[in-house]
């Protein structure tokens, strides 16, 4: 463990200088393919550094920061997009933008001197350091629960790891952008928005499930394919490719994670989990369009199928990969080796 921490530092290093060379000499050529020529040796080094960790959980968040965001935000930057462009007044500001899944909140001065907005009528009311604490205590029984596999059914321990896999993904997040907010003092835009209360498969995954991503895909993915679409389908249908497009690259990225995560080749299982919601979404949106509220389910039954339906899916098409190439058994042994570690540190 100790010598996959110091080749995360590394990574995370090399990282630095990287982004410090876009930012002193790709900011100022102009933008569009100059720009975008500039840059292609750093996606290529982004898509390479996850490959030099092993420990499943400083590789996969790595890949995520690197490999997906960085470069998805970098080639917004090529041409002259948000959330790099305009490029930010300090260097640290821009690596912060840049490598972390961070996203600042814009505010209006009529916004920041009016009442905080109310509550919405599926938000949990409880303060989020209440919420935190209560979702660190279950991830560390999830992990104490894992000594017991061996007695527990297969598809509770699945449905242990969809739980486990939101805990622990909400929580590198969070934490992973504590230091910018502290330094530069702005609001951020959350990661996740509580997806157990969700509605819709539209509402958990636009507007619940891994937020960061779906900033970063509307503006690459979306807009383009809107625009693209919009001659041939005209206003009223346009968003449907578009949809089915977002989660078509998700599923694609999400496979390139889990080869830094097995180092085998694809099985395409996770691709198609996309694709299959990717297709739902699309489907929901077209029902909505056509049939008018009242004759729509209420929200917490087409919220608690839309949970259903991602937790079947998951079970079926998204796990499957990890489990079979034992992730998720190095996934607690790293828990159980940085726990060693801690232990063994002086009190003093």
């Amino acid at each position: 463990m100790e010598a996959q921490l110091e080749s995360t530092i590394k990574v995370w290093i090399l990282a630095i200088i990287s982004l410090s060379y876009c930012f002193y000499v790709s900011s100022k050529l102009p933008r569009g393919i100059f720009r975008l020529i500039s840059l292609i040796p750093i996606f290529i080094l982004f898509l390479y550094l996850p490959l030099t960790i092993s420990s499943a959980h400083l590789c996969g968040p790595t890949a995520f920061f690197l490999a997906w965001l960085a470069n998805f935000k970098l080639l917004l930057f090529a041409f002259d997009q948000p959330p790099l462009s305009p490029p930010p007044p300090s260097l640290f500001h821009f690596i912060s933008l840049a490598s972390l899944p961070i996203k600042p909140k814009h505010t209006t001065p009529s916004q920041s001197k009016s009442k905080p907005p109310q509550r919405s009528n599926n938000t949990t009311y409880l303060p989020k350091s209440i919420l935190f604490a209560i979702k660190v205590v279950i991830l560390a029984l999830l992990y104490h629960s894992y000594n017991y596999k061996n007695y527990i059914h297969q598809n509770v321990i699945l449905a242990m790891y969809c739980v486990h896999t939101y805990i622990e993904l909400e929580l590198t997040l969070a934490l992973a952008a504590v230091p910018a907010q502290a330094i530069f003092g702005f609001e951020l835009e959350p990661q996740f928005n509580e997806p157990y209360l969700t509605t819709s498969l539209q509402n958990f995954w636009g507007h619940r499930w891994n937020l960061m991503v779906t900033s970063i895909l509307r503006p690459t993915v979306y807009y383009p394919v809107r625009r693209i679409s919009a001659p041939l389908l005209g206003s009223e249908w346009v968003s449907l490719p578009a949809i089915v497009s977002v989660f078509v690259v998700s599923g694609f990225m999400h496979e390139l994670i889990y080869y830094y995560l097995t180092r085998v080749a694809p099985t395409w299982e996770v691709t198609w989990f996309f694709i299959l919601h990717g297709v739902a979404v699309a489907v929901e949106v077209a029902v909505k369009k056509v049939v008018s509220d009242k004759r729509r389910l209420h929200p917490a039954v087409s919220g608690t199928l839309a949970l259903g339906f991602v937790s079947v899916t998951a079970s079926w098409l998204f796990f499957p990969q990890i489990l079979r190439n034992g992730v998720d058994e190095r996934i607690i042994g790293d828990y159980s080796k940085l726990l060693d570690i801690f232990k063994g540190l002086p009190l003093s």
